[in-house]
């Protein structure tokens, strides 16, 4: 893992910023998922398709690793293209003197949304575990607002003014541990890049891949962005790059330089925004984009955990649970668990309310009846959520007659006071089960973002990484 905080420039200059912003990034996220279920592939070139199945020519790439990618196989590729570049393992043949090389091929697999949706609960659950604030941009790309949780100050024995591996800020320190932790409990890696700004986080969480960690600090974001060409800045997709070029403008510094009248006749407003982008000047705030869908939380304990450890677990992650929905002002009608046996078969429960409620104490009682069906299974993680959230001014439900631990039909009040249990089973990892999309549901839906300049830089800009978002595909 490579980089490190920005030597050289002071973070206290005038024109610094207090503000502290993360840009996550994903390495090559379907592949990872790949990997991180097939062991054996890694270091292979991995090459993922969307309407691809085995042993076809159809589809698209989704995803290819970064040793595919060597052979020229980039992300939106045609298979059939894909496979004149770089042709199927299984194709190679030692007995075939005219089968290929096996050095020269790679693994073909299909998209398998549901698992990658499942990896990313586990990524977005650390995410919002380490920072207040938290703007998803895709299954496997966010910005955080962590100013409230680190600073641009040197870390202790550090030296702003020393060399490139003393120069060390707490806010690197705490981006590492960002790292660590998506890696250690999603078990895929991630590059991040820190700086005061989201434009200028985006573009250093580009700079090192894969699996990178760039910090620029205050003071040192003009200098930095500088020598990029014009197509690292965020915003600037091909055709914008194209124009630029046109126009004699080929790297961030020219941009900066450039008159913005004439790129706003060029570009129209976009012009002058991205030329304000390459002088480091970008005020934008991170926010989320809509309410959630659910509120959950999730812990990996060992596969032996016995069944008291499994319930001081689920009360720990209810009271969690609970305690961000009232901090967040809203009630909640669901209330489920979440068990997933080894290796990857993951089974939800969930009980609907007769209307919407907060109650901690019911979070813990329901999701107790609720964990019983696997106290004597082998679970590798344990998680709870609330979901169809009521952010309204409502009154809360009267759960008079709601008895956890009742059967369907038991408690008092009408039919329609009782509870609904809901119950959705997923025992293929390969996504052949039921509907993981229903447990990540933290992240807003597709069309609910509106059409701001977030929404149009991703139209926009030519992944870094390679990799076509999942919005794209479903």
């Amino acid at each position: 893992m490579a980089g490190g905080t920005l030597p050289g420039t002071a973070t206290d200059e005038a024109d610094g910023s207090d503000r502290v912003v993360f840009h996550v990034d994903m390495d090559c996220f379907y592949a990872s998922c790949e990997r991180l279920r097939r062991p054996e592939l890694a270091g292979e070139p991995v090459v993922v398709g969307m309407g691809y199945e085995a042993g076809e020519t159809i589809g698209a790439v989704a995803t290819a690793s970064y040793e595919a990618r060597a052979f020229g196989v980039e992300s939106a590729m045609p298979i059939s293209e894909a496979l004149d570049l770089l042709p199927r393992r299984v194709d190679a043949d030692p007995d075939d003197p005219d089968a290929p090389d096996p050095e020269e091929t790679g693994r073909y697999l299909p998209v398998d949304l549901d698992f990658y949706k499942e990896v990313a609960s586990d990524v977005k659950a650390v995410l919002r575990d380490c920072a207040d604030t938290l703007r998803e941009v895709s299954v496997d790309e966010a910005y955080l607002d962590v100013t409230d949780r680190t600073a641009w100050d040197a870390a202790a024995g550090a030296s702003a003014a020393a060399g490139p591996v003393e120069a060390r800020t707490l806010a690197e320190g705490y981006a590492r541990h960002v790292k660590q932790r998506i890696e250690r409990e999603a078990g895929v890696p991630a590059s991040v890049g820190v700086a005061p700004n989201m434009s200028t986080a985006k573009v250093a969480s580009d700079a090192d891949k894969p699996d990178g960690l760039v910090v620029v600090p205050p003071g040192s974001v003009a200098s930095f962005l500088a020598p990029l060409p014009t197509a690292e800045i965020h915003g600037v997709g091909p055709v914008t790059e194209r124009t630029l070029a046109e126009m004699g403008v080929e790297t961030a510094a020219d941009l900066a330089a450039a008159d913005p009248d004439r790129l706003a006749d060029a570009l129209g407003e976009r012009g002058p925004e991205l030329c304000r982008r390459a002088r480091g000047d970008d005020d934008r705030e991170v926010t989320p984009t809509g309410l959630p869908k659910s509120l959950s939380r999730e812990s990996s304990l060992s596969p032996t955990a016995d069944e008291e450890t499994k319930r001081e677990t689920v009360a720990a992650l209810a009271a969690d649970v609970a305690r961000r929905a009232r901090e967040r002002g809203c009630l909640y009608r669901t209330i489920g668990i979440k068990a997933v046996e080894p290796p990857y078969d993951v089974n939800t429960r969930a009980r609907s309310l007769p209307g919407p409620v907060d109650d901690p104490d019911l979070v813990e009682s329901v999701a107790f009846d609720l964990l019983a069906e696997f106290a004597d299974d082998r679970v590798r993680k344990l998680g709870v959520r609330v979901s169809n959230l009521d952010f309204a001014e409502s009154d809360q439900a009267t759960l008079g007659g709601f008895e956890p631990g009742d059967g369907e039909g038991g408690g008092g009040g009408t039919a329609s006071d009782r509870r609904h249990e809901t119950r959705t089973r997923s025992t293929d990892a390969d996504g052949g089960g039921g509907k993981l999309t229903d447990w990540v549901g933290d992240e807003p839906s597709a069309g609910e973002e509106d059409e701001t300049d977030e929404s149009r830089d991703r139209r926009a800009s030519d992944r870094g990484d390679g990799q076509a978002s999942l919005g794209d595909w479903e």
